[in-house]
């Protein structure tokens, strides 16, 4: 039996050695992949691929390998899954976040700080979404009508990789993301304030063979808590019933006396 391990704690992977992940040796570089992808059913919206990594003549099957587990991950969420996460495989982590039904992951190199990591995608979220404002914002001037939630394009899109478009702001982010001893990323680590110790720790070889949704602890644990509160709530029930029916003869034979003595005095 394989259980989720959460805050920092660390699964090996069996990964071997491959070209992309040697080149990534004493490297701390990111990110060498960044998907951007509906949640309710997984569809591509954005890829963007870094090909600094791909010198040997088998990184492109190496990388082809990391791009089908990104789209498997893709394929196990669902709206419960949890918000963020990180996925060992090899050399790598995959690190994703999702935000307003839309999952933005990166793969980074082990030694990338995690808390740089989710601020990178966090910026990607915020840039995706001036980017669909602004296209909504085009369509309903050429259209002559008034401009709709930028999600609700979303909701609308039929083919993947819709926005590829949105893979030039990617690189462009990814290059200001490259250095974290860089002055404008320990500056963002500085400025950041969120607790990411919480965030729950996979191995990529869990996710893939078990074949279940990316869950939230929390949701499970809302979900013993309702049953919790169900059974106390019944359990509460039977014992009022059973109350009732140690004393209702009391209170039936109370009343007939009183009605008795109603009628004996006053009628």
């Amino acid at each position: 039996k394989i259980t989720p391990v959460v805050s920092d704690a660390t699964l090996c992977s069996e990964f071997p050695a491959h070209p992309l992940e040697r080149a990534a040796v004493g490297r701390r570089s990111m990110p060498l992949l960044t998907f951007v992808a509906r949640v309710n059913d997984g569809m591509l919206l954005v890829a963007s691929m870094e090909h600094t990594l791909m010198g040997q003549s088998d990184g492109q099957e190496t990388l082809d390998v990391y791009k089908s587990q990104a789209k498997q991950i893709f394929k196990r969420l669902n709206p419960r899954s949890v918000a963020k996460m990180s996925i060992d495989s090899g050399s790598f982590t995959f690190h994703y976040m999702i935000q307003l039904g839309i999952c933005y992951l990166t793969l980074c190199d082990k030694g990338y700080p995690k808390r740089l990591a989710f601020l990178y995608l966090d910026e990607i979220h915020n840039e995706f979404v001036n980017h669909l404002t602004e296209i909504e914002e085009k369509k309903a001037r050429d259209e002559g009508r008034q401009t709709q939630d930028w999600d609700r394009q979303i909701d609308l899109v039929e083919r993947p990789y819709a926005y590829i478009k949105f893979d030039k702001t990617i690189k462009k982010k990814g290059k200001d993301f490259a250095n974290p001893n860089s002055r404008s990323n320990t500056g963002r680590l500085s400025e950041d304030l969120h607790d990411i110790h919480n965030i729950m720790k996979k191995n990529i070889n869990e996710v893939l063979k078990r074949g279940e949704g990316l869950e939230s602890m929390a949701e499970v644990s809302k979900k013993l808590q309702s049953e919790s509160s169900n059974f106390k709530w019944g359990a509460k029930k039977v014992s009022l019933m059973a109350q009732w029916q140690q004393y209702a003869p009391l209170v039936a034979v109370g009343g007939v006396v009183f009605v008795v003595l109603l009628l004996k005095y006053f009628l």
